[in-house]
């Protein structure tokens, strides 16, 4: 009897070890990286964590001298570091092919499909804006000037902008925070975008519905709305309510840069016509916080109209005025702006725009919350007053002589340009 409890007594032993050795195993082959320097991103083998404690750039670090010329802006945001999870796309979602590489003037992004045909989107954190240099800046020996004007974009500012969103009521493409490094599924990409911190967000177009809406046929881009309306005629028309919703909301958060290539389009079929209602995409430069001596004088209005930093109250309602909104919101009843800002007041409460904040870590928070939180609240304030102005700027500028922004290779006539006034009647 003595040696039977003697072998379960080591049996139960051997399985507490056992239990421990896996346990201590896998915090061990799981434990969250820490990167202090950029350079030490080659050295690590990222398949033995699951995340990775990284700041987004130490670029934008500056002396108190640089600061009062050129802003604090979001300096200190860029240079803390957060933990991200770590992504492969072998195994994201199902597993992840890239489709195509995209990206804008500034950001590097990968459209990628995931294994039920959905398409996302990797945007990167971190921006390149070379390409917004002018020559006579390289002349001047003044590109440190423009690349350090990134920092006044907040680094995570597009996920509080889609926490935002949802209190808001308004369509977003849902960004998480991911890093992703290299890894074989990348490919001949693997240089360029591997090792970095990205959004990985829906993209907004695509034969899959990612919304929560019912009945949608695709989700297109303005560009291939233009072209469906041209087909379609009456039987397609824009949600008037959700776009004019989303604008005001833009000017709450301070996101002055909306033209028409940054916008998707759920397109929904019922008994037989068709509604487009829109999804903000690329919340690149929501929170804008430019500041110091030479960005004032940058961003004056009579330099730069449509550069708004994202003060306590609207300096400039003309530069947040886009042909964009010309196209679409020029016979929008008055009483729909003024409708849909007080509804705005009304669910973007004090508590609910504090609680909004969850969504990035506590050392972004406890940075950036009150002076941002403070903005948000004045606007909201405002936000009947600013309705009214941008009204009034649409009806004032008119119609478009031109094609909108990445719309230049369709043929636009004048009945194109006309198309979304048809109906004057339908504010749905």
């Amino acid at each position: 009897m003595k040696k039977i409890f003697i072998f379960i007594a080591i049996l139960f032993i051997l399985f507490i070890l056992l239990i421990y050795w896996s346990v201590s195993s896998t915090d061990k082959e799981f434990e969250t990286c820490t990167i202090e320097n950029f350079e030490d991103l080659e050295k690590v083998d990222f398949q033995k964590h699951d995340s990775v404690l990284i700041a987004a750039s130490s670029l934008y670090e500056a002396d108190a001298i640089k600061q009062f010329m050129q802003g604090e802006n979001y300096r200190e945001a860029w240079a803390t570091p957060v933990q991200v999870p770590i992504i492969y796309l072998d195994t994201l979602y199902g597993g992840m092919e890239i489709v195509k590489e995209g990206g804008g003037k500034q950001t590097h992004s990968l459209r990628v499909q995931s294994d039920n045909g959905t398409l996302y989107s990797l945007r990167s954190v971190t921006k390149d804006p070379q390409q917004l240099i002018p020559e006579i800046a390289e002349t001047l020996g003044l590109e440190n000037i423009i690349v350090d004007g990134i920092s006044a974009q907040h680094p995570y500012g597009a996920l509080l902008a889609a926490e935002l969103s949802d209190i808001a009521g308004v369509f977003h493409t849902h960004p998480k925070l991911v890093f992703v490094p290299k890894q074989k599924r990348l490919g001949e990409f693997n240089q360029k975008y591997g090792n970095r911190l990205y959004l990985l967000e829906y993209e907004t177009e695509g034969e899959k519905n990612w919304t929560s809406l019912n009945n949608i046929k695709e989700i297109i881009e303005t560009d291939d709305l233009q072209e469906l309306k041209l087909e379609y005629g009456e039987k397609l028309n824009i949600d008037r309510k959700a776009l004019v919703r989303l604008r005001l909301f833009d000017i709450m958060i301070g996101d002055w840069d909306r033209h028409a290539e940054q916008w998707g389009w759920a397109i929904q079929e019922m008994n037989g016509d068709m509604k487009a209602i829109p999804i903000a995409g690329d919340r690149d430069n929501a929170f804008f916080n430019l500041s110091g001596v030479v960005s004032e004088i940058l961003t004056n209005k009579n330099i730069e109209p449509l550069v708004r930093p994202f003060e306590k109250e609207v300096d400039y309602m003309p530069g947040l005025v886009y042909p964009f909104d010309r196209y679409f919101l020029l016979k929008t009843p008055e009483e729909v702006f003024i409708e849909q800002a007080k509804e705005l007041q009304t669910v973007m409460s004090d508590e609910k725009i504090d609680q909004a904040f969850h969504v990035w870590p506590e050392a972004i928070s406890e940075l950036d919350k009150k002076e941002i939180t403070s903005k948000i609240k004045n606007r909201r304030k405002h936000l009947q007053e600013y309705a009214r102005n941008f009204y009034e700027i649409i009806q004032r500028k008119g119609k478009l002589t031109k094609p909108l922004k990445g719309s230049e290779e369709l043929n636009l006539n004048n009945s194109l340009i006309e198309c979304f006034e048809c109906r004057d009647n339908d504010q749905s």
